[in-house]
């Protein structure tokens, strides 16, 4: 509060000491208007600029000149090649070749077939083409199961032929139905109550309550496939992993405005990678305790402490992200404003692009040289970002944005840098936090879920879907073939032959007279329509798989590192008209 004049005191002392105390108390207000003006930047810059993490090259140039003068020795001059300039070829993208194709023969009237020089008949010279890209709406039809029945005279003796095992039985739904209503869901963000109106459109009445039971139990049905996969995820070293809020309704003893989460795991084998959804009512860290359970190695996160109590336990090695330090910088820029286009926020976020360039140079190396090339390029600018960072946290306030992003890094510095120690890590957890985007989006739309069974489905479906996207399968073509077979499958082998990932190595091989000695009685004509089907080969087949204790009463199925292809499958091409009862087994 302002103080009179005829109030002020007399003694020097309490003078400088009231002095004092408003120089303080206006460095704090100075302070916090730079925070409000920040923020207001900030959500500015969030509701109407465009979103990228990039800064323009003539900003990043920008930086304060005393920085740059403080450096400890000059930095080389680099020098980029740019090599000659090509011209793109104009014109538009070719079409697949594998789209089936309809012709159209475009033909002149006999009366145009005469030359109007000498009156003489125009002979065919050859044709031109042009290609138009057509698509025939959804068409949806009956499935009529027509089961023949016999009866013996006596007419004590009647058989009927059975129905194949279906995903859900006694419905209307077929495989192919419920494929399509689970992608259009879970991959592509559409409500069930679109779904129930685009199906009355072409006058099927089917209820959001019903579509809504089928993705319950479809949930229920992959389970198997669920649990096989978390086997294969937490068999391996590497593990990403994330959380985002989910609203769950009608869950017991909890309102239904509470906070619930849904997490996620990546990681499994690079050639056979893995996605899981979890669903858990908290975020605290005996969540990451139960999903981590039996795994062991790296834990790449975003740096929530929730994931400490876990590391600590079953001594694993923490890995952050530097795509959220890079967004703290980013934002710090933001923050700025249009009024000041230079500074440290720049520069940290310069420092973090370059890393970035690195790690695209690097993205197609194996671990081995990849490891090597970071070593080469990256640690330097780390090196150099370790002692821009130790010269600027003491000289920026810690509430400020820029602040925030450097006490960000310089806390999760020894996380962030980990990447560099192993050529399989990742620099960010990026891979998880694309997998968590559909689910993101599908919330945007549907908003919630109603009870802790949809939203448990939900997380098995979302799973599959991600699993299948991430080993480079079409989902509804995969979904469609799960739901077919699961059904039939009575054995472990059976449902293991139904993951993705594992017989995409015999897909290089081809297929012509592939077959699998007795495996689930496919035929060498099931395989290829499976195969062509699901646009590449059908996953699963346990060749890389051996018993963990051949003498054990109940053996079971462990991964063996070193599983050779060649030596499981053999491939056989028959000369024509050869046929199923003519072609060679693989010997296994």
């Amino acid at each position: 509060m302002p103080i009179a004049l005829d109030q002020l005191p007399d003694d020097v002392d309490a003078l400088k000491a009231l002095v004092a105390e408003q120089v303080a108390h206006n460095a704090h207000l100075q302070s916090r208007v730079v925070t409000l003006q920040e923020q207001l930047n900030l959500a500015l810059a969030r509701r109407y600029a465009a979103s990228s993490e990039k800064i323009a090259p003539d900003q990043i140039r920008l930086f304060d000149e005393a920085e740059v003068e403080t450096q400890a020795a000059p930095a080389e001059e680099e020098t980029i090649s740019v090599p000659a300039h090509t011209r793109r070829k104009r014109g538009r993208k070719q079409l697949p070749e594998a789209l089936p194709g309809v012709e159209v023969i475009h033909d002149l009237p006999d009366n145009e077939r005469l030359c109007p020089h000498d009156g003489h008949h125009l002979g065919e010279i050859g044709e031109v083409v042009s290609e138009q890209l057509d698509i025939v709406p959804a068409k949806i039809q009956v499935i009529r199961h027509i089961r023949k029945q016999y009866a013996c005279r006596c007419g004590q003796c009647i058989k009927t032929a059975p129905l194949p095992p279906q995903p859900i039985p006694k419905s209307l739904a077929s495989p192919g139905l419920l494929a399509h209503i689970t992608v259009s869901k879970y991959q592509d963000a559409l409500p069930l109550y679109r779904q129930e109106a685009i199906l009355r459109r072409i006058g099927v009445d089917l209820p959001r309550a019903t579509l809504a039971n089928w993705m319950i139990q479809a949930g229920s049905l992959i389970q198997p496939l669920i649990n096989l996969l978390r086997d294969r995820l937490l068999a391996y070293d590497i593990l990403q992993m994330d959380e985002t809020p989910v609203q769950v309704l009608k869950e017991p003893d909890r309102a239904a405005q509470s906070k619930s989460y849904l997490w996620l795991q990546r990681g499994g084998p690079p050639d056979r990678p893995v996605v899981l959804f979890d669903y858990d009512p908290g975020r605290g860290a005996e969540v990451p305790k139960r999903l981590l359970a039996d795994f062991k190695g790296y834990l790449q996160t975003d740096g929530y402490d929730g994931y400490n109590a876990v590391v600590a336990q079953n001594h694993l090695t923490p890995v952050g992200c530097m795509a959220h330090a890079r967004r703290r910088f980013s934002d710090a820029v933001k923050a700025q404003g249009k009024a000041k286009q230079r500074g440290r926020a720049h520069r940290g976020l310069a420092l973090i692009q370059k890393l970035y360039r690195i790690e695209k140079q690097a993205r197609k190396l194996k671990p081995g040289a990849r490891h090597e090339h970071r070593q080469r390029h990256a640690r330097p600018i780390l090196d150099e970002l370790r002692a821009w960072l130790d010269d600027a946290l003491p000289q920026v306030p810690p509430t400020s944005a820029t602040g925030k992003a450097l006490n960000y890094l310089h806390n999760e510095w020894d996380k962030l840098t980990r990447y560099l120690d192993d050529g399989r890590l990742a620099i960010d957890n990026n891979d998880a936090e694309n997998a968590i985007r559909p689910f993101v989006l599908g919330r945007k739309n549907w908003l919630f879920s109603a009870s802790v069974k949809g939203v448990k489905a939900s997380a098995n479906l979302y799973s599959l879907i991600e699993t299948a996207k991430a080993n480079g399968l079409e989902p509804y073509a995969y979904l469609r073939h799960v739901f077919t077979e699961l059904p039939k499958a009575t054995t472990v082998e059976a449902i293991e032959a139904l993951l993705p990932g594992t017989i995409e190595k015999v897909a290089k091989m081809g297929y012509e007279g592939v077959e699998f000695a007795g495996y689930y009685d496919y035929k060498a004509a099931d395989l290829r329509k499976m195969l062509d089907d699901l646009k590449r080969v059908p996953p699963g087949f346990p060749f890389d798989r051996r018993l963990a204790n051949e003498k054990s009463l109940q053996p079971a199925l462990i991964e063996d590192d070193r599983f050779d292809i060649d030596y499981h499958v053999r491939h056989s091409v028959l000369p024509a008209p050869g046929d199923d009862r003519h072609a060679s087994s693989a010997q296994a």
